[in-house]
């Protein structure tokens, strides 16, 4: 079976492109060939089908009328992209589109290509942008849902793009196009959805397409051996990893530092890059925090390590999160998380048993689970077995392997159906 996958970055920048990359891999493993649709960035993967990339777009340093211009009939509909995905197929065919994040720097205008072509599609949900133009579900930081019932208006009467009203109104313009007026996601045969509340939340704001739970997979073979990571607390040290940008909760994270106090002898390491980089950095040392450390961007051997020698994870996000790929690795190492009590980060993070969760944004609450764990290593080694144990027998390759077969059968069908 040929398949096509799509996705705006076609390399590592966060977990959808981790799960991008990583269904790829396992298709190829039972004997499939992988194709790719992306854009084209200098960090990107070589392959085969790169020449028929879109062209690369900064949507944030869009500066100029005619760049803003240009930017917005991207975002609204590509013709560009639509051509670009004809010719891939013209030349590479294929049995199924494997869809994960197009908006903006790709464009939902490829579904009417593959629709025309009668070509089975699937995508893999990772945010909340069915129903919320800014993705995330967030207004001025704050869980927000205006626009539940395609309310989409509130977009704008709220500047939830960047406070920038202008950008509002062309995130709002992009909903009523794309959900009421073409409708065009209706050309999508079924939504996968890796965690059960983003299903539900999406369902409850009023997106009435099919949506199947197939949670993320991860391959524990690739992490050393199951108790390796819980003979590895050497420090007393915690980790963050992750994008560091303003949803992620860090602030919250470094007040419960500043809790610990001054001269703790517990360490945060804060591992990652992002727009809140600078910001961290600065609030740490006007608060004289030596107890906090930022390792910046780190991959593979090295993150892998920095993990196994902390006590534990910490994911202190502060919106609605899907299934973060971030949990299922720390639970790879062997690692117990504390994370917030929020979206479906329960639904892998359990209380005693795989860590602990703590009300979101409540550094109090945060700095009293870090407490109680650094006290009680026992607890610590005894979630990290069941963590490392829940990925070996719930979310392992071959488990995602049946249930994406099962979707693209489903889409296959509803395929042949539609087009009768």
């Amino acid at each position: 079976m040929n398949v096509l996958h799509i996705n705006k970055f076609h390399y590592l920048r966060g977990g959808s492109e981790v799960v991008y990359f990583r269904t790829a891999d396992i298709l190829k493993s039972h004997g499939h060939n992988s194709l790719f649709f992306s854009m084209h960035c200098l960090e990107n993967i070589p392959c085969e089908t790169s020449d028929f990339f879109m062209p690369h777009v900064d949507l944030v340093n869009n500066e100029g009328l005619v760049n803003q211009f240009k930017n917005a009939g991207r975002i609204l509909y590509s013709l560009e992209a639509r051509k670009r995905l004809s010719q891939l197929l013209d030349k590479y065919p294929v049995d199924i589109a494997h869809l994960h994040n197009i908006h903006h720097q790709i464009s939902p205008s490829i579904l009417h290509e593959l629709k025309k072509r009668k070509i089975p599609t699937i995508m893999t949900l990772h945010d909340y942008k069915m129903v919320c133009a800014s993705y995330s579900m967030l207004a001025h930081e704050k869980p927000c849902e205006a626009c539940c019932g395609g309310r989409y208006f509130n977009t704008a009467r709220k500047r939830c793009i960047k406070g920038s009203f202008a950008k509002s109104v062309l995130a709002t313009l992009e909903m009523y196009l794309h959900h009421k007026i073409l409708d065009i996601y209706n050309n999508v045969d079924v939504f996968i959805s890796p965690s059960l509340f983003l299903k539900n939340k999406l369902h409850h704001m009023g997106f009435a397409k099919e949506i199947v739970h197939l949670p993320n997979f991860i391959d524990t073979s690739s992490f050393g051996q199951s108790d390796e990571g819980n003979k590895n607390i050497g420090e007393i040290s915690i980790a963050y990893f992750g994008r560091l940008s303003e949803i992620k909760g860090l602030w919250t994270l470094i007040e419960a530092a500043r809790l610990l106090g001054i001269n703790s002898n517990v360490q945060v390491k804060i591992i990652g890059d992002g727009p809140l980089k600078e910001s961290l950095e600065h609030r740490v040392g006007s608060l004289q925090l030596k107890n906090v450390r930022f390792l910046g961007y780190m991959s593979g051997d090295a993150l892998f390590k920095e993990i196994k020698n902390s006590m534990f994870v910490i994911l202190p996000s502060e919106w609605y999160e899907n299934n973060p790929m971030s949990v299922l690795e720390a639970f790879a190492l062997g690692k117990p998380v504390v994370g917030s009590r929020i979206g479906g980060i329960p639904e892998l993070v359990r209380d005693n048993t795989t860590g602990l969760t703590f009300e979101p944004g409540n550094a109090e609450d945060l700095y009293s689970k870090i407490e109680s764990l650094i006290h009680n290593k026992d607890l610590v080694l005894e979630m990290g077995r069941n963590a490392r144990e829940f990925v070996e027998r719930e979310l392992n390759p071959e488990k995602y392997y049946q249930g994406l077969m099962d979707v693209y059968q489903l889409a296959g069908n509803k395929c042949k159906t539609s087009g009768a």
